[in-house]
């Protein structure tokens, strides 16, 4: 793997992705509604699309030719109904079909492990957008996806962290061991096809 496309690339977990790939050697390609969104520090170290998740065309100029593909698609604060993620992972999904690129790694929510009932109200029609986007990439057999349920997101230093899959392994996890995970996972095949929980390690007091 040499090539990776990012997703969601200015968001808080989206950064951390590009800098974990950047570290790794990578060349990474971002599409951008607003390029001046990313960090000046990443700007000239990757290369921008300009444009939109929802257009098929500009998912597409941005899959083509690369090994694997990192989605971090988020609303930011907005809590409000919305499809844009789903529909954009389609237009990523069918993109990659048709350029052949099999590995893709989906940051959703640890809320998915849930019961409905038990999932604050407000979070609601956020979490019912990251079951449409689960539902689109586990019909994928042909693809090597991983999907990756992260709990609450700190702004932490990296530290020890734990992968689980099928559930979640704690409470929390550090934005820098995130993005970390979703870039090297990808060169990882014991998380294809996987739900994977993610979690720091705490450390006991004794």
């Amino acid at each position: 793997m040499k090539k990776i496309a990012i997703f969601g690339a200015s968001g808080m977990t989206g950064i951390c992705a590009v800098e974990a790939a950047l570290n790794l050697g990578l060349e990474v390609r971002a599409l951008l509604r607003d390029p001046t969104r990313l960090s000046e520090n990443y700007r000239n170290k990757v290369e921008i699309i300009q444009g939109d998740v929802l257009v098929e065309k500009d998912v597409e100029k941005t899959i083509e030719g690369q090994d694997a593909v990192v989605v971090t698609l988020g609303t930011r604060n907005d809590l409000s109904p919305t499809t844009v993620m789903s529909e954009g992972l389609k237009n990523i999904i069918n993109a990659m079909k048709r350029k052949n690129v099999e590995k893709i790694s989906v940051c959703l929510s640890a809320f998915l492990f849930y019961e409905p009932e038990k999932i604050p109200a407000m979070f609601n029609d956020l979490n019912a957008d990251h079951q449409r986007m689960l539902d689109l990439i586990k019909k994928e057999d042909t693809l090597k996806w991983i999907a990756v349920l992260p709990p609450h997101i700190a702004d932490t230093p990296s530290g020890q962290y734990t992968i689980k899959h099928g559930s979640s392994p704690g409470r929390a996890i550090s934005k820098r061991d995130l993005g970390a995970f979703l870039v090297e996972s990808l060169n990882k095949s014991e998380h294809y096809q996987q739900i994977c929980g993610i979690a720091t390690v705490v450390q006991s007091n004794q």
